[in-house]
């Protein structure tokens, strides 16, 4: 009766679970577990509907299970979702009998290497090995891709060395996995030794070297051995042609990918999803913008690979407004984005200046249902630190927490920066000390975020602790620690630095390591020494060591050393504003308004203009802009009305504003109203009238701050009994009660 039950639910697709479960305890309750005819088609109803777990409790059940059955069961176990449920068998597989066969083991092999669980595996090992099954072909085969996926790569040595005439299975494998670890020449001796054994590489193993190359860092090696598989007479399947593209791309070969791309339209292949993502992602990456949207505009059924690889090329190279429309057309579409979509369009955003439509994507992400991830929260948070958004970015981190995502170290590396450069340092470190584990880009944002605030002893501190620890400095790390003694005038810390990096640690002096030691000596005084060891550079200096030296030629005056910085610059940089404005201020400093309208003319018959000075303030979580000079504000009244009364206060205690610094051949009254113009001091004025009493401002500004606002500012963290942290393209100033955290040397 169950029998005859059991086959009707069986033929009848419209058996319910519940209906079949019945029949089920009803067999057992007859007395039918050991009828193991029986069992196997309730395991195959069992497994044709995707209940491995009851498959496992039937097993369980049973008394007597034949050694095919068990086999059969394992192998459709260890490739379905759950191969846990074939682990959880182990312990039952030693009591069948006969003893398990070569067939079952691999099945079990694969089920540990997909979890992975090496300990389990190790155990099957032994058991071949006691069985004898270890010298079975398909049982070493299947226990060397276990230990290469465990990353046991020792063991998997072993296994594949006692292989008498190694399969092409099996060399495909070791090759692959030398390729995916970056040994260039361990992956080449294995595919020479090979084909000198006579076994011939097929599709897979040319797949799997190339992809191997090309994930690992190596894209020319992948694109070689493309080129070394076509000359041995073995063509491309779909695989192979979308990891070259990605190889292609990398390389930045249009010509590879061009002849890769009619390849793939030759074959049939480029409606392929994944050709279609490589192929626009190859494109990006080559800057051939038409040739990107064109393959994508000519796919008839757009996939959500296809739309993400779309928005992560235009990103790349800057479209992001095409990114947006396309974006929006998207959803309008109903195209079914996922955390990949809304990060590649938030990343794009903060990459771009669009900092506060970042943060509204990423609002309206979490609208939307879709949860972000640990790649999301590392792309918003630089736009949060752009625009010193610290509430947005305090939220992004209270996210992070709920999520648990903060044990994440790439994510914990940007809250530092991000806290660091909203000019909370402090919050920055208890982030750093709290992180259970670091890398070096956590180290260099916690040196680089001392180094932006002038904390010089707090960073050569820190280096002497990353020093003591596992972790082994790079050249950024030097250059954050060179940036701080430059911030502070440490001559002899720096030169110490500096000579270390190489001696103790390997690392060749690169352009931004003497871009620093320009930086130190010429802003100390030692112009003329500074002058020197540009000369004595291994390379010809570039933008940012001449930039250097010119900056501090305008601190110190020196027209001589300036005129030849810029000279340098003009011929590096020959459309960029700001070295004519430099110069221009440096003879404007000494009264050598023949040289401003030299300088002038050449910038006008060039086309250039200075760029405006512009701030940035948040309050009550809205970022206001001010532009120097600009009266659009809402309230520019109140606070043109709030800068005079502070201008008169400043007056009655003898303060007399630096007209110097106002850098035009103007009256002395018209350069007073001009230097009230800074949209630093605009910025700070609106803090004042729009927050209560003894609340910190914060205030981001685009280019260096002016002398005169450096010291308004301080005069006004006194006067108000307020914080004021400004934050300029070079360094951050934390002013309070009238002194600044820079020592009037920046």
């Amino acid at each position: 009766m169950a029998r005859h039950s059991v086959q009707l639910l069986r033929l009848n697709p419209s058996s319910s679970f519940f209906q079949f479960q019945l029949a089920h305890a009803h067999m057992l309750k007859s007395g039918l577990k050991a009828d193991t005819h029986l069992a196997a088609e309730i395991l195959s109803f069992y497994a044709a509907h995707v209940r491995f777990p009851d498959v496992v409790a039937l097993v369980l059940s049973l008394t007597d299970t034949d050694t095919l059955s068990f086999s059969s069961l394992l192998s459709s176990l260890s490739r379905s979702p759950i191969p846990s449920l074939a682990v959880s068998l182990f312990p039952r597989m030693l009591s069948v009998k006969p003893p398990l066969d070569p067939f079952a083991l691999p099945s079990a092999l694969k089920a540990c290497a997909s979890l992975p669980s090496l300990v389990n595996g190790q155990k099957l090992h032994a058991l071949a090995v006691v069985s004898g099954a270890s010298n079975d072909t398909f049982v070493c085969s299947s226990l060397l891709h276990f230990y290469l996926k465990c990353g046991v790569q020792a063991e998997a040595q072993k296994v594949f060395d006692r292989m008498p005439n190694p399969s092409v299975v099996a060399y495909s494998a070791v090759i692959a996995d030398a390729a995916a670890r970056g040994s260039v020449s361990g992956a080449k001796k294995l595919l020479s030794k090979m084909q000198e054994s006579g076994v011939e590489p097929n599709l897979v193993t040319w797949n799997g070297v190339i992809a191997g190359f090309s994930r690992s860092g190596h894209p020319h090696e992948a694109v070689s051995m493309v080129q070394r598989m076509l000359l041995e007479g073995c063509r491309l399947d779909s695989i192979g042609v979308s990891t070259a593209l990605p190889a292609a791309g990398d390389i930045g070969d249009l010509w590879v990918g061009l002849q890769i791309h009619g390849y793939a339209i030759k074959c049939g292949f480029e409606a392929d999803h994944c050709i279609v993502s490589a192929l626009i992602d190859m494109y990006g990456k080559c800057q051939v913008i038409d040739g990107m949207i064109r393959v994508f505009d000519e796919v008839g059924n757009m996939d959500v690979g296809s739309c993400n690889a779309l928005l992560t090329g235009l990103a790349r190279n800057g479209f992001v407004d095409e990114a947006l429309m396309r974006f929006g057309r998207f959803k309008e579409q109903e195209i079914e984005l996922n955390v990949v979509s809304w990060t590649s369009i938030v990343a794009c955003c903060a990459q771009n200046g669009k900092d506060v439509k970042a943060m509204e994507l990423f609002r309206e992400m979490q609208s939307c249902g879709v949860r972000p991830n640990s790649v999301t929260i590392p792309c918003l948070l630089p736009a949060c630190a752009n625009i010193v958004a610290l509430m947005h970015g305090r939220s992004a981190h209270c996210f992070s927490l709920r999520s648990g995502l903060t044990f994440d170290v790439y994510v914990s590396s940007a809250l530092i920066d991000m806290y660091a450069k909203c000019g909370r340092i402090r919050d920055a470190r208890t982030v750093f000390d709290l992180m259970p584990m670091r890398n070096v880009v956590t180290w260099n944002a916690m040196l680089g975020g001392y180094a932006m605030h002038g904390r010089a002893k707090d960073a050569i501190d820190l280096f002497t602790l990353m020093e003591g620890s596992k972790q082994k400095p790079d050249s950024i790390s030097f250059t954050c620690i060179l940036s701080s003694c430059s911030q502070a005038g440490l001559k002899d810390e720096g030169r110490r630095f500096f000579l270390e990096m190489e001696r103790e640690y390997g690392i060749a002096a690169r352009m931004e390591h003497y871009a620093c030691m320009v930086s130190l000596l010429s802003r100390s005084g030692k112009l003329d020494e500074a002058y020197r060891f540009i000369g004595e550079m291994p390379f010809y200096p570039d933008a940012c060591v001449w930039g250097a030296l010119l900056s501090a030629c305008r601190v110190h005056g020196n027209v001589q050393l300036g005129e030849i910085a810029a000279k340098n610059l003009f011929k590096l940089e020959p459309h960029n504003a700001g070295n004519y404005v430099l110069l221009s201020n440096i003879y404007a400093s000494k009264g050598l308004w023949d040289g401003v309208d030299k300088v002038r003319d050449e910038m006008k018959s060039l086309g250039m203009k200075k760029n405006p000075g512009c701030s940035w303030i948040e309050i009550k979580n809205k970022v206001h802009i001010l532009l120097a000079g600009d009266s659009s504000h809402t309230k520019m009244e109140q606070i043109v009305e709030r800068l005079d009364h502070l201008g008169d206060e400043m007056k009655k205690r003898g303060y007399q504003p630096s007209t110097d610094l106002a850098l035009q051949d103007v009256e002395e009254q018209d350069k007073e109203q001009m230097l009230c113009g800074h949209s630093e001091k605009l910025a700070v004025a609106l803090g004042l009238i729009s927050t209560s009493p003894g609340t910190p401002l914060r205030v981001i500004k685009n280019l260096r701050i002016c002398g005169d606002c450096h010291a308004v500012i301080k005069f006004i963290s006194e006067f108000e009994r307020r914080e004021i942290l400004v934050r300029d393209i070079n360094r951050f100033h934390l002013l309070k009660d009238g002194k600044c955290s820079c020592g009037d040397y920046w």
